[in-house]
């Protein structure tokens, strides 16, 4: 009895070396993702460059001070921030719904937010409304805060949306992203009937946003992004251990003293909201929700206490090195961190898909 409990200790003990290895690695990693991204660009600077750039902020007269600060910086934090909440979105809505493949849109939400988005160029900017085929008119008038707004009330109403429909069949999870699916369905057409009336000036300002784009942040929306996601992730960490209930089904989740309809709402409507606040300001970025969470579950288990924080960071450091790619490989053109995390994720997703074991 002594030697297989002694056994036990020496794996558990291996086990935590192991973990202690892997998050520290992953946040060494992430740091130094954090610092390649900020110094890597279209601009040719030297590291040395960089660093003398770094002490030289507000300075007007140093260009390479206003490209660290006023260009890179608000863009790294933009990868930082939205990494780890579309990350974490990811994780909750995997465990919520119990299918490894729901992702932050599971709910429709990017399909509403194009909608809103267009809706406001398209038919408040530079469309059939105001401006028409002015290109001058449409830079002047067009608002990206108004923009964002506009993609951030139709995401939450088509959350709000579904969770509504969803109540008459009590939550069920199936229920919940069949009824995304279509209530996604319903957006994407009605984006395509705007584009249909929109000028040409319009519908390449429409399709341009919907590009997963961190060059067009600015600080403020940042510090938005930033509070809103912060607050969400403090949230979940402190529902893990009902999180981790869930995970043995709902039958368990209950028995343990856990209102699973409550949570599941609770974590679909924060979720959803995170994904709808990261697109209205960045356009779409796919697949960060579907890889981060199914690399932290298979690197550290399914203990949301972990995987949470865990997870945002690596969500963080996948967007940190998409980014950084996206800037690089074009040679002179900064390309949509979205095609990036897409051209990432599509083969992932397919390599989860075929490595699945089917259930009988």
């Amino acid at each position: 009895m002594e030697s297989v409990a002694t056994n036990v200790l020496e794996v558990q003990k291996k086990m935590r070396i192991k973990k202690a290895i892997i998050i520290s690695s992953l946040f060494l990693l992430t740091v130094v993702m954090f610092f390649v991204c900020w110094f890597v660009g279209v601009a040719k600077m030297s590291v040395k460059d960089c660093f003398e750039a770094l002490g030289h902020r507000g300075d007007v007269n140093d260009i390479n001070a206003l490209i660290i600060w006023n260009t890179r910086f608000p863009r790294v934090i933009a990868a930082v921030v939205a990494g780890a909440g579309l990350a974490v979105a990811g994780l909750i809505m995997q465990t919520t719904l119990g299918n490894v493949m729901a992702s932050p849109s599971t709910l429709g939400v990017s399909n509403a937010a194009v909608f809103g988005a267009n809706l406001s160029i398209i038919g408040f900017a530079g469309g059939f409304l105001s401006s028409g085929a002015d290109f001058a008119k449409t830079v002047n008038t067009f608002n990206p805060f108004a923009v964002s707004l506009i993609a951030f009330l139709f995401s939450s109403a088509s959350v709000m949306l579904v969770l509504a429909l969803c109540r008459i069949k009590k939550f069920s999870p199936n229920t919940i992203v069949l009824a995304g699916i279509a209530i996604g369905a319903i957006w994407t057409a009605g984006t395509t009937m705007l584009q249909i009336f929109a000028t040409d000036v319009g519908l390449s300002a429409a399709v341009i946003w919907s590009f997963g784009d961190l060059g067009r942040v600015t600080l403020t929306q940042d510090y938005i992004m930033l509070g809103f996601v912060g607050a969400a992730i403090i949230l979940f960490f402190c529902l893990s251990w009902r999180f981790n209930a869930m995970l043995g089904g709902d039958n368990i989740a209950r028995s343990v003293g856990v209102n699973v309809t409550a949570l599941r709402v609770t974590g679909l409507l924060v979720g959803s909201l995170i994904t709808a606040m990261c697109v209205s300001f960045l356009g779409i970025i796919g697949f960060v929700g579907i890889i981060c969470p199914h690399v932290v579950k298979k690197l550290l288990g399914h203990n949301h206490v972990v995987s949470i924080p865990i997870t945002a960071l690596t969500g963080s450091l996948l967007l940190l090195f998409a980014d950084t790619i996206a800037r690089t490989i074009a040679n002179g053109i900064a390309l949509p961190v979205g095609a990036v995390t897409s051209l990432l994720g599509a083969p992932f997703f397919l390599f989860m898909l075929f490595t699945a074991k089917e259930r009988v």
